[in-house]
């Protein structure tokens, strides 16, 4: 199937790795531009570089209020269009709700969810009809997950926004939904299975609560995040996708 892909231009934040990485991988695999951010110029031009001449990086920090504005110039001048945005933050800091410092918490709300909101709010903006704004979100929009608080706290709360966010954007033709991955094989989840003390035992039981008994690729998540932001899925908005094997049977 086409997807439509072929020269449009789309932002993926927090793309040098992980789950914004695989995504920018399968949009330039089926045709599209992409602008990635990382936190580093050396991290965002080596991860630009592996992607081809289709991929621009450029250094920068969601929790940075010139950020938004930074990258979709970026888009603008080297691709001459904006066609929409995935935001994929790093995850806060792990911690129970009596270990999470006040300070953990402002740090994250300005990066995970304030962040997000000021990148949604700009792309927006920028959108013309057919354009698609989606956030990289988690389970945790759903339950809780152990040992996560911070992100369980935030999550929902864009989950939230981006529903409103769809329905305020609907009647301009733009698309606003969010990803849910599940038990995704990237470095942070080699990050929090190693809390437990025991990574392969870890693996192991979350694995067996997984229907489809294994962790999933980085590229299982990416081409289901690319579909969703293509044409291909011109009528799919203001819902939560999960990519998870199968571990969420309800909505």
């Amino acid at each position: 199937m086409d997807l439509g892909l072929t020269d449009r231009t789309y932002i993926v934040t927090g793309a040098t790795r992980g789950l914004g990485f695989a995504t920018a991988r399968e949009l330039v695999a089926d045709g599209a531009n992409v602008v990635i951010s990382g936190r580093t110029e050396e991290s965002a031009a080596k991860a630009a570089a592996a992607l081809g001449e289709r991929a621009v990086g450029v250094a920068a920090d969601n929790a940075d209020a010139q950020t938004p504005d930074r990258l979709v110039a970026a888009a603008r001048e080297r691709f001459g269009r904006l066609d929409g945005m995935l935001i994929s933050v790093g995850g806060p800091p792990p911690g129970s709700a009596l270990e999470n410092t006040d300070e953990q918490w402002r740090a994250a709300f300005e990066s995970v969810f304030l962040g997000a909101v000021r990148l949604a709010r700009t792309a927006a903006a920028e959108l013309a009809e057919g354009g698609v704004i989606a956030f990289v979100l988690s389970g945790s929009v759903h339950e809780p997950i152990g040992g996560l608080t911070i992100s369980n706290g935030l999550r929902p709360g864009l989950a939230g926004f981006a529903k409103s966010l769809a329905d305020e954007l609907g009647p301009r033709g733009i698309r606003v939904l969010g990803v849910l991955p599940g038990r995704i094989a990237t470095d942070r989840m080699t990050q929090l299975d190693a809390l437990s003390g025991d990574p392969e035992g870890s693996r192991a039981r979350n694995s067996a609560a997984v229907p489809l008994g294994r962790y999933g690729e980085p590229e299982e998540y990416g081409r289901v995040a690319a579909f969703l932001l293509s044409p291909a899925a011109s009528y799919v908005s203001g819902v939560m996708v999960p990519v998870d094997g199968g571990a969420r049977h309800g909505f």
